[in-house]
């Protein structure tokens, strides 16, 4: 099986390149994030404090999870998609991502997924943690200007009610935690092929994966 597996900031296109990559190569795609996002999302509708480590991980043996190969994203049947993207979810979900024992429920489940078919999988950590045996690892970046204004225009084209300001403290917050996390942390390897996405295309970044992947 041949496995891809792209890494970065939030914002950074990693959801968007992904899908396109895996479509033209006929893999499946898998967004790590947004499992993480359902989570989040659930746990802000049952009121279950962000801090509250113990029901949030009882949560996670009570959600049903889909998410298809067009980056549709199903939470116990419920499409929710632009719902996982909003300002208060992406608040919560780096302290929620962060929980230890969650981290490796969702390990476990996420590796599963690469067993029995060709994968691209993004996230902040698939790399170095969830497929460390990754046939190509890609870091995705963008500067923080860049990914404020790309996740500002997709909000405000969705009808997600924000601001710029907020959207670009909410990715400030989260690049922070995500690099300082005790477990799972962002970081930038020497194995990852990286790419600065912030004045490319996507279908610049694209092509450069796949010319990444055809050339070995």
């Amino acid at each position: 099986m041949i496995k891809i597996a792209i890494d970065g900031p939030s914002g950074s296109g990693k959801g968007t390149v992904a899908k396109e990559v895996a479509k033209r190569l006929g893999f499946t795609y898998v967004d790590t994030g947004a499992m993480y996002r359902c989570v989040s999302l659930k746990s802000l509708r049952e009121n279950i404090d962000e801090n509250d480590e113990e029901k949030i991980v009882e949560l996670l043996k009570n959600i049903d999870i889909r998410l298809t190969n067009d980056g549709k994203v199903f939470m116990d049947g419920e499409n929710v998609s632009d719902k996982i993207r909003s300002v208060e979810v992406t608040q919560r979900v780096s302290k929620i991502s962060s929980i230890v024992k969650l981290r490796e429920i969702m390990k476990e489940k996420q590796r599963a997924l690469s067993n029995d078919t060709n994968i691209v999988m993004e996230g902040r950590d698939i790399a170095t943690e969830v497929l460390p045996d990754a046939n190509y690892k890609i870091y995705l970046d963008a500067s923080v200007n860049e990914r404020a204004n790309r996740r500002y225009k997709q909000n405000i084209e969705k009808g997600i009610n924000c601001t710029l300001e907020e959207i670009t403290k909410a990715i400030e917050e989260r690049d922070y935690d995500d690099m300082n996390r005790k477990v799972g942390a962002l970081r930038r390897t020497k194995e990852h092929h990286y790419i600065d996405s912030s004045n490319m295309t996507i279908e610049e970044v694209i092509k450069e994966i796949l010319n990444l992947v055809g050339e070995k």
